[in-house]
This record gives C-alpha cells, sequence and structure tokens, in this order.
C-alpha cells in the first residue's frame, strides 16, 4: 500500500514535466521552422482614401553611371535602399556614401538587394563624373546605381515618392535639397523606414531591417 502511494505521488509531477518538455520541443520546433520575420516593418507614407493603397514609388527613368536607363522597373521584385548625394559635397555626403558600401558589401551576393543613390546635381553630375566616385566607393555596376537626369524628376522623387525631405520646391535652378535620409523599400515599391546615412549605428538598424525584409518575401 505504501509503494502504491509513493508511485502514485510521483506520477502525476512526472506526467506534468513530459507533457511540459513535448509542448516546449513543439515550440522550439515550430520557431526553428518558422520562416517568417520576428517583427514586420511598418509602411510609410499616406494611404489613398478611395483606393486604401499604400503609398508607393511612383515610375521614373534616369541615367547611371554607365550610361544605361534605369527605371522603376529595374527594381521589380527588389528590396532596395535609396538615398541623394552629390560627388562635390563636403559635408554629410562622403560619409553617407561610405556607409551605403557596407549594405554593398554585406549583399554583394544577394540579387534581391539593390542600392540607388540620387545626384540632386544632375547638370555637374553627368554618367561620367559619377562613374568616377562610384568607383571611388567600389560601386558595382547593376548593383548600385548611381543616377542622374531631369533634375526636377528627382527632386519630385525626393519630396513626393520617398518623402525623404520635408522641405518645398519646384525642382528649378534655385532649388536645392541636402538629406542623410536613407529610404528602405520593398518588392512592392513601399517604404518601410528611414535612417540616416550619417550615423553607423542607425545604419546598422537599416541592415537589419533588411534581413526581416528578406524574411517577410519569402
Amino acid at each position: 500500500m505504501n509503494s502504491f502511494s509513493f508511485k502514485r505521488l510521483w506520477a502525476v509531477p512526472l506526467l506534468e514535466w513530459v507533457i511540459i518538455l513535448f509542448l516546449l520541443g513543439l515550440s522550439l520546433l515550430w520557431t526553428s521552422c518558422n520562416d517568417g520575420p520576428l517583427r514586420t516593418l511598418p509602411i510609410y507614407g499616406p494611404t489613398n482614401e478611395e483606393t486604401k493603397a499604400s503609398h508607393h514609388v511612383q515610375p521614373f527613368s534616369l541615367i547611371d553611371q554607365d550610361g544605361d536607363t534605369i527605371t522603376n522597373h529595374t527594381f521589380d521584385g527588389k528590396i532596395y535602399v535609396a538615398d541623394f548625394f552629390f560627388t562635390t559635397c563636403r559635408s554629410i555626403c562622403p560619409v553617407m556614401s561610405t556607409q551605403m558600401e557596407r549594405v554593398a558589401e554585406k549583399y554583394a551576393n544577394n540579387p534581391n538587394v539593390l542600392i540607388i543613390s540620387h545626384s540632386v546635381n544632375p547638370e555637374y553630375d553627368t554618367p561620367a563624373v559619377l562613374k568616377e566616385y562610384a568607383d571611388m566607393h567600389h560601386a558595382v555596376s547593376g548593383k548600385w546605381f548611381f543616377v542622374t537626369g531631369d533634375k526636377k524628376q528627382i527632386y519630385d522623387l525626393a519630396r513626393t515618392s520617398y518623402l525623404s525631405i520635408a522641405s518645398k520646391g519646384d525642382g528649378g535652378p534655385d532649388d536645392f535639397i541636402h538629406t542623410q535620409n536613407f529610404a528602405l523599400v520593398d518588392k512592392d515599391k513601399r517604404i518601410r523606414g528611414y535612417y540616416d546615412g550619417t550615423d553607423s549605428t542607425d545604419v546598422n538598424r537599416l541592415l537589419t531591417d533588411i534581413d526581416l525584409l528578406l524574411q517577410e518575401n519569402k
């Protein structure tokens, strides 16, 4: 009788531990097999009140450092980072481009991640000038695009598509923009994050968020 009571005393706790360990194992297995991101990045920009559609980067056509035409379709199905700079800048732009090198280096072998750097001084920054600047920052053609073109189009992209700067302007001769913001764009051309391109810690956050988007898009 005493032996039977002793067994019953330990049987229930042991069963509970078996159940707990079994459920824990299932939880770990589910986590390891789950390819989804640990968190979801927000979607930036105004939502269309009529269609309820999210804000998207609008169509564009520009020229890169190799003299090739680059359009919004170049980035179809790709995750990409966009910024605005000019080659003669001696303040924030060199730092930004150096930080962007980190993005290019980390995803050098990933065809799903691209970079586009728009010149805000397109009159001076011809494809030849951009090519020299791109080489200085070890940019690989087809991976990191340095683009020039119509000033008004580039300034409209900065203000109304990428929402990288809040100032107003018409893209005319007296208009000028200067921003350190990097914009992260997903495969559907929605903006998913903004980062200070002069801050290495914030660029670390960008790299983490790119990885999250890659998981989200699996």
